[in-house]
């Protein structure tokens, strides 16, 4: 049922649109076209979420699955009497992974210029602490690909405080089935949701109650799914299982997350998620996420009234150059189907 290419094919043009928080508008056009395009309607909330609501056989309960399509990105926080763009961030990237990386700068009147991310000591040959000078954000900056050597120079080009800076993704999938890219999280999930609503469009999957998918655009800074519709009692977060120091979870797996920053997620239903990983034989595993939270999270915060719970495919490096392989989107996609087709009661 796991269609690998077509998951592929669209996370690929997915990634491809930027969309930092704050500015998701065209990713969210694009989604709105491929599942109108798939054979839903859906609506979009004045905050700018995604909804596509799914008839099912019970029609008393809706449940929802959430995927975030707002990414990490910078901000320019002011020009320098040099004219190069100093940075704030959107979200919380891991900025020593940015020096040398080339962005899109995105004026407010629609002009778009590119240029690099660099450390204040970007040379080897001119810096002596070019090699151990700090990467945070105080110490980045842009380099614009445009003749200038003033603020002034840069305030002529329209580019000013507040503009988006985006930078590249750097797609890569390999033969042998690893997914590269930054942004993994969250458009991996998002991806998987979308293959999702064409199964069961085509018949393949069987929607046992009402369903809403959301497609938030805040997630990254805390607030992606605050506000959800009432007649939601269930909320499934699908958003990237964390790799590394005491977690289970590899490349490979799903990940079923029992808690994160935000506190445990629902007792209940993360068991029967793990019960239904294991009738299915799905690789995953249970982790506790220190430093994470979901729209699960900014909904309960929200006060939605829900049982919810988290899982994703294994994503290493997160919010830096992150890494999956197809076998973790399969295994993800497919405890999702077992989900939407047996609900816990």
């Amino acid at each position: 049922m796991f269609k690998q290419e077509t998951t592929l094919d669209f996370l690929t043009e997915l990634l491809s649109i930027n969309s930092p928080t704050g500015y998701t508008k065209n990713a969210i056009d694009f989604l709105r076209h491929t599942i109108e395009e798939i054979g839903f309607e859906t609506t979009t909330t004045p905050k700018g979420n995604l909804l596509v609501f799914v008839t099912g056989e019970d029609q008393t309960t809706t449940r929802a699955l959430s995927g975030h399509v707002d990414t990490l990105g910078l901000m320019v926080r002011s020009i320098t009497p040099e004219g190069k763009l100093a940075l704030t961030k959107l979200g919380g990237p891991l900025t020593p992974t940015l020096d040398g990386e080339y962005c899109e700068i995105i004026a407010r009147d629609g002009k778009v210029y590119t240029g690099t991310i660099l450390s204040d000591a970007p040379s080897i040959h001119v810096f002596p602490d070019a090699a151990t000078k700090e990467r945070d954000i105080d110490h980045l900056f842009v380099k614009l690909d445009e003749k200038v050597n003033t603020k002034e120079d840069v305030d002529a080009l329209g580019i000013q405080n507040g503009d988006i800076v985006a930078y590249d993704p750097k797609v890569v999938v390999t033969k042998n089935g690893f997914v590269k890219s930054r942004f993994l999280d969250d458009k991996a999930s998002v991806a998987l949701l979308v293959s999702l609503l064409r199964e069961l469009k085509n018949g393949t999957l069987s929607a046992k109650t009402n369903l809403i998918f959301i497609f938030s655009t805040y997630e990254e800074v805390g607030h992606g799914a605050s506000w959800i519709p009432e007649e939601i009692t269930e909320l499934l977060a699908v958003d990237m299982g964390c790799i590394g120091l005491d977690l289970a979870c590899t490349e490979y797996d799903v990940s079923i997350c029992a808690k994160d920053s935000s506190g445990p997620y629902d007792y209940e239903l993360t068991t029967h998620l793990i019960e239904l990983a294991k009738q299915k034989e799905v690789s995953y595993a249970v982790d506790i996420y220190p430093m994470y939270g979901s729209d699960g999270s900014a909904a309960l915060r929200g006060g939605a009234n829900i049982r919810a719970a988290l899982i994703g495919p294994g994503v290493a490096s997160s919010h830096g150059m992150e890494r999956t392989h197809v076998d973790a989107l399969k295994h993800t996609f497919e405890l999702l189907c077992a989900y939407i087709e047996h609900p816990l009661h």
